[in-house]
């Protein structure tokens, strides 16, 4: 009975693992979508390189960082059990990865691809794990100390914080130092709008996603024992919350109203297992509402070119969704419990901390070495020309 289980727990696991990859095909098409057409190859290229060097990053590094496990045994050990050890990690990874991916979308069309795959392996092997280690795996004594202080550890359940908020803030920071795109912000103030290539691809990855998603939440159970519809319908509920909060404030802007399942998306992981789904339903719209204000401040007012938004939609509708969890998940508000509100608020503010210092310390690095951002040439042309011989015409 115990290897039918763990054969059981494989095949749930690794199907989780596929739903997750097939994301990143989401992640493709939301910025090829985005970004203007010249830059569409750039786009393409990016997401699949960076998983494939997260994929060594953090099957050499990343891994053992988090969890303190290697594979460099013999392979005959590598598959005892059928093998969940290494499929944990096949599924782990898929969140990993999602990191780079999110940073992608903010400082597309200006950055150059050499660093950025640089900076990727860095943020992969060293960064996220270190947040996933003291999240997931009790590093440091972190989660004691908070349980101890406050009476529960930090919640986070699907990665709300470990996965979006410390990949929104990591994008943040690789924004801020490479600058905005070339003529994006007059020196009068005037802003150049800059369209959207394909409303299809960019709805098209968003569905991608959202599809997937399911299997990132649901499937974070990681045995079959473990699964919870409550989960998979509280994932639901805050997809539609955040997408009827985005039509609204978004006036039918197709832009928004489709970030803004992903904003509910994003902020229901870490408490879509003690929620109540209308809970779930409220954090989903707030969420939303974050997106939408948030992504029109950010571009209009304060001149972050951030062009997919990733530091609203990942990094503050993450945070949100921490600290969302410590209050739609206590009883008082028909959760589960077992949440605390100062432990989630802390532990929240704790991976955007080793976010923000991670990412300066790798991008900073990688600046002083070589230049982060294309030279007026190649952007003006279409991305990094060094990696495609597409000729474009500049839009």
């Amino acid at each position: 009975m115990e290897s039918l289980k763990t054969a059981n727990d494989t095949l749930f696991i690794l199907l989780g693992a596929i739903m997750v990859l097939a994301m990143h095909a989401g992640f493709a098409f939301l910025e090829l979508g985005t970004v203007r057409k010249k830059n569409q190859v750039n786009a393409l290229v990016k997401i699949l390189g960076d998983f494939a060097i997260s994929t060594i990053a953090y099957f050499f590094v990343g891994y053992w960082i988090a969890y303190g496990a290697h594979f460099f045994g013999p392979a005959e050990t590598l598959a005892v059990k059928s093998g969940y050890e290494l499929v944990k990690f096949f599924f782990l990874l898929t969140f990993a990865a999602a990191i780079p991916a999110i940073v992608s979308g903010g400082i597309a069309e200006r950055a150059r691809f050499g660093p950025q795959m640089v900076a990727t392996l860095f943020l992969v092997a060293l960064v996220y794990p270190l947040f996933e280690r003291i999240a997931w795996n009790q590093g440091f004594g972190i989660q004691g100390w908070l349980k101890a202080s406050f009476g529960e550890e930090f919640h986070d359940f699907a990665g709300s914080v470990v996965v979006h908020a410390v990949g929104g803030w990591i994008g943040l920071i690789a924004v801020l130092l490479l600058g905005s795109r070339t003529g994006r912000y007059g020196k009068q103030g005037q802003m150049s709008a800059h369209p959207p290539s394909s409303i299809p691809f960019l709805a098209l990855g968003a569905w991608v996603l959202a599809v997937g998603w399911f299997g990132f939440n649901v499937m974070s159970a990681q045995t079959i024992d473990k699964i919870s519809g409550l989960v998979a319908v509280n994932s639901l509920m805050a997809m539609v919350g955040g997408t009827l909060v985005a039509l609204l404030l978004g006036k039918n802007d197709p832009g928004f109203a489709y970030n803004g399942p992903l904003a509910g998306l994003v902020a229901v992981c870490a408490g879509s297992d003690v929620m109540h789904p209308i809970g779930a339903l409220a954090v989903g719209g707030i969420a939303g509402a974050i997106f939408v204000q948030m992504f029109t401040l950010t571009q209009n007012k304060w001149k972050i070119d951030d062009v997919l938004g990733v530091w609203p939609l990942h990094g503050l509708c993450g945070a949100w969704g921490g600290i969302a969890a410590g209050i739609f998940g206590s009883k008082a508000l028909g959760g589960i419990g077992g949440v605390s509100l100062p432990a989630q608020t802390l532990g929240t503010l704790l991976g955007v901390v080793i976010a923000v210092t991670g990412a300066g310390l790798v991008y900073g690095a990688i600046r002083a070495v070589t230049p982060l951002r294309l030279d007026p040439e190649q952007e003006f042309n279409g991305a990094d020309l060094s990696i495609h011989k597409i000729s474009a015409t500049p839009e």
